[in-house]
């Protein structure tokens, strides 16, 4: 079995990873060629650009992978409306061209080829109702969401022409691999600054957004699950529990014991998104029911092992440069 796996230095990348190279699949991965390395013991790295559809297509006919998981993308909601066409290109046409590739492999190689695509919550904008499930209409409501509502489209277009194509509507999942540039990854490792007396303050916009999170290697595990099943689909994956940007924050600060969290605590409006996405809540029966999988890590201790995590750093992350962080 050889996997090919996009966006392997960040956080589901490295999770995946972990899991297919236990197993004993040969892992091939991609990272941006303007990034350093990822270091991932036992898979072979390579280096380019998915915006460059010529070379990246060359790459995945020569390796000619069993699985394609299709991870990379510009993963930050507030960068999409600095620059939508990067965006666009990268979350959008680059699945999109990857996609075709896979059926291309597949032509050529006279086997099956089976592409995981990851979709986001970020699809469905305002979707009018909750829980949201394959059937809620795409409705973004930002340059990120209309790019990886593109891809998603495209997986069923691909499923039509025989690909085994499968995209996973993935809702907010963490852990402590998540880059201080998240905010619950900001939250957490501030908070443990604060704990250890080294800032003083914890600046957020949108305290009120609400959200599905989730522990990030339960995520992972569906895609593998998703890769592997008899027919291919769209997958919402989600725990079906929302909280608070606020709830957030206060879990946070518990598991650091640090007391009466608002004095410590700031709202900058400035840091307001040009417009939220609604209510982010997904029921994932069909995952359940057709790849039999489920959460297993709840909210709070979710939100316990970023923070022990941060703690046990020593300040590393908390610090960033500065006794203050802000959402981004």
């Amino acid at each position: 079995m050889r996997a090919l796996v996009t966006g392997v230095g960040g956080q589901d990348g490295r999770y995946l990873v972990d899991r297919l190279l236990a197993e004993g699949t040969e892992v091939h991965g991609f990272a941006h060629e303007a990034e350093p390395r990822p270091d991932l013991p036992g898979v072979e790295v390579h280096l380019g650009d998915l915006t460059r559809h010529d070379d990246v297509r060359r790459l995945v006919l020569d390796v000619a992978p069993d699985e394609i998981y299709n991870l990379a993308a510009v993963s930050s909601v507030a960068r999409s409306w600095q620059e939508p066409d990067l965006v666009a290109a990268v979350n959008g046409d680059a699945a999109v061209a990857l996609l075709e590739t896979a059926l291309q492999v597949q032509q050529r190689s006279g086997r099956e080829v089976r592409f995981v695509q990851a979709s986001s919550a970020e699809i469905f904008g305002e979707p009018g109702s909750e829980p949201q499930t394959e059937r809620t209409p795409l409705r973004p409501v930002n340059p990120y969401g209309e790019a990886k509502a593109a891809a998603h489209r495209a997986c069923a277009t691909h499923r039509r022409r025989g690909l085994h194509a499968a995209s996973l509507v993935l809702y907010s999942h963490e852990s402590p691999r998540r880059p201080p540039g998240f905010v619950t990854r900001r939250i957490t490792s501030t908070v443990a600054a604060i704990a250890r007396g080294e800032a003083d303050e914890l600046v957020l916009g949108n305290l009120e957004a609400r959200r599905d999170w989730g522990w990030a290697p339960d995520y992972v595990d569906a895609m593998v699950r998703a890769a592997r099943a008899d027919r291919p689909d769209d997958f919402v994956v989600a725990t079906g529990v929302a909280h608070s940007v606020r709830d957030f924050v206060a879990a946070a600060f518990r598991h650091a014991g640090v007391p009466d969290p608002e004095a410590h605590l700031r709202v900058d409006g400035s840091r307001l998104r040009p417009r939220d996405a609604g209510v982010q809540v997904g029921d994932a029966t069909r995952a359940r029911t057709v790849l039999g999988w489920q959460p297993t890590v709840a909210f709070d201790e979710l939100v316990r092992r970023m923070v022990e995590a941060d703690l046990s750093e020593g300040g590393g992350a908390g610090r960033a440069g500065s006794r203050r962080t802000r959402s981004s």
